[in-house]
């Protein structure tokens, strides 16, 4: 049991659910990672949630009535302040859904919707890496490439709910990667895990030697995970390019310093080589760092903060009940999404 109000993150992926209850310090009490259960439809999902917010509650010891709000997390398209999912990526059966409204009505509580990535951007700025900061840039490295910003402790959401959506910044004008959201060039089309492997196949087709070649012979499916134990062993063209992701990195971070100036910018998704713990992840790191001296103001470059996230899978919950809590402090009739 704890004093004070608690807050209940809700986390929704593609493949799984992350659902959590915290405290009014950000210290989360109980948390659970439950399948998504999409190919079973919108109900078998939403049933997940019941029994995942159950679960926690029970774990926890907490009273139901000292939970002051919820914040639910998901990914795509979306209108904040009406709580409407548009189009969530790898949610199907999710389209033009108030999630809002059935997370309220489900739990009987004030509720608010975030974008996934957002979310993880507020819970690094709340409790993580970004802690001590009034300003963040917060990338998450998987699939594709997401962002989030905070400015003076609020998340900027933009006029129609798409701020921070930095993955797809331009990068390369004339002959850029094509893009099946037309947006060609994005940075996301050279620096995200299906951009990875699809330079690897490309080198590979054009003749580089690697380990690579001989292990997808043996039937080994090409990842980034390959791609990381490959660099680790010592490989040229997978180390290559892990450092070239991380020089295209670096340039969307030098816009997004030369445009916000943010005190930290941190990484964080499942694309992030093993992080500080990992050789390989400590020279992708200095590699951004180098690229963005060389290249971005001198005063940003010696001052900004640039670092690995800390929370990990858990900063999309956290997160998510940070921005419910926020916007109960508020306006604690009518909460709403957090913006600027």
């Amino acid at each position: 049991m704890t004093s004070g109000n608690l807050y209940i993150g809700i986390d929704i992926g593609g493949t799984s659910i992350n659902v959590g209850i915290v405290d009014d310090a950000g210290t989360p009490l109980a948390k659970q990672t439950r399948p998504s259960l999409l190919s079973q439809g919108l109900e078998a999902g939403l049933k997940q949630l019941d029994d995942a917010v159950a679960a926690i509650m029970s774990e926890s010891g907490s009273d139901w009535d000292a939970v002051a709000a919820v914040g639910v997390a998901a990914p795509g398209t979306m209108d904040l302040p009406s709580g409407i999912i548009f189009h969530p990526f790898n949610l199907p059966g999710w389209e033009d859904l108030p999630l809002r409204k059935l997370v309220a009505e489900r739990f009987g509580k004030p509720a608010i919707l975030q974008n996934d990535a957002n979310a993880a951007a507020y819970g690094e700025y709340w409790v993580g890496g970004a802690s001590a900061a009034q300003s963040l840039m917060f990338w998450t490295l998987g699939t594709g490439i997401g962002g989030g910003i905070v400015i003076d402790g609020k998340l900027l959401t933009g006029a129609h709910s798409h701020g921070g959506e930095c993955g797809h910044m331009i990068v390369q004008m004339d002959g850029g990667e094509p893009s099946p959201n037309h947006i060609h060039g994005a940075l996301e089309l050279y620096a995200s895990a299906l951009a990875l492997v699809r330079r690897c196949e490309q080198s590979l087709a054009n003749g580089r030697a690697s380990v690579l070649a001989k292990w997808r012979a043996e039937g080994a499916e090409l990842t980034p995970k390959l791609i990381a134990r490959a660099a680790e062993e010592g490989d040229q063209l997978a180390d290559e390019l892990i450092m070239d992701t991380a020089r295209y990195l670096a340039i969307g971070t030098i816009n997004m310093m030369h445009t916000i100036n943010p005190a930290v910018v941190l990484f964080g998704g499942a694309m992030t080589f093993g992080r500080n713990e990992t050789e390989l992840g400590r020279r992708f790191l200095a590699r951004i760092k180098e690229v963005v001296k060389a290249h971005a103001f001198p005063i940003l470059a010696e001052r900004t903060v640039i670092e690995y996230a800390t929370l990990g899978a858990d900063a999309g919950f956290i997160g998510a009940a940070g921005c419910a809590r926020e916007a109960l402090l508020s306006d604690p009739k009518h909460p709403l999404p957090m913006s600027r």
